[in-house]
This record gives C-alpha cells, sequence and structure tokens, in this order.
C-alpha cells in the first residue's frame, strides 16, 4: 500500500477543500492518506511517504504563502529527488505564474510530478474538486 502525504496551508479554507479532495482520491485507490499542515511538515518526513502533494494559495504578488508553507517547502525542496509530487492551490487574482514558478522549483528539484499542478479561482467548483481526486489517484 502506497503512502501518501497531503501538506497544505489555507487562509479560508479553499486549498483545504481542494487538499481533502486529493486525500479522498489517494484513499479511494487504497493509498494510507495523512493529511498535515505545512506547520507539521518538515525534510525529516519526506522519506516516509511514497508520494507528495502540497497545497499552498496563491499570496501577494502570486507567491507561495511567506511564514508557513514557503519556509518549509524550501527546508524539503531538496529532498524530492525522484519523489512522486504534486502541486495545488487556490489563487483570487493573477493568471497562475505562482504554480509556474512552483512547478519550475519542483522540476529543479528532480521531483516526478504527475501534472502541471491544479488551480481553482477563489473556491474549488465541481471541475477543480475533480481534478484534485485525479491528482490524488495519480499520487496513489
Amino acid at each position: 500500500m502506497s503512502k501518501v502525504a497531503v501538506v497544505f496551508w489555507s487562509g479560508t479554507g479553499n486549498t483545504e477543500a481542494m487538499a481533502n479532495a486529493v486525500a479522498e482520491g489517494a484513499r479511494g485507490k487504497g493509498a494510507e492518506v495523512a493529511v498535515l499542515g505545512a506547520s507539521e511538515f518538515s525534510a525529516a518526513n519526506v522519506g516516509e511517504y511514497d508520494a507528495i502533494a502540497f497545497g499552498c494559495p496563491a499570496m501577494g504578488a502570486e507567491v507561495l504563502e511567506e511564514t508557513e508553507f514557503d519556509p518549509m517547502f524550501a527546508s524539503v525542496e531538496t529532498s524530492l529527488g525522484g519523489k512522486k509530487v504534486g502541486i495545488f492551490g487556490s489563487y483570487g487574482w493573477g493568471d497562475g505564474q505562482w504554480m509556474r514558478d512552483w512547478k519550475d522549483r519542483c522540476d529543479s528539484a528532480g521531483a516526478a510530478l504527475v501534472n502541471d499542478g491544479v488551480m481553482a479561482n477563489n473556491a474549488p467548483d465541481d471541475t477543480a474538486l475533480s481534478e484534485c481526486k485525479a491528482l490524488g489517484e495519480a499520487l496513489a
């Protein structure tokens, strides 16, 4: 049975809803899933999981949340080589530049990305939630 971590930060609950859909998809494929807040995850945890989904909304000038999420992600980035990874998050403005930048960081780290990232404009609609579920299935 594969072990999947869903690690996220959410300010309004939008990214949390997406995280739950990713977890649901992975569980549906028989994976053992841990849903964790960004502050509960570190580089020491990376090896415990077969795959990791990271969720974070766009903040400020289309960047990852800077207090908890980005420092955590920066600390695990170097441990992601060859790891099956998925990324997701919501945004309220812009065109998704934060997701493209984040994907580039994953590619540079050598992560095995399962897709180009799932984005939802504000609250995730049914399409975004089904994309999140599919992301979880791909990680399982």
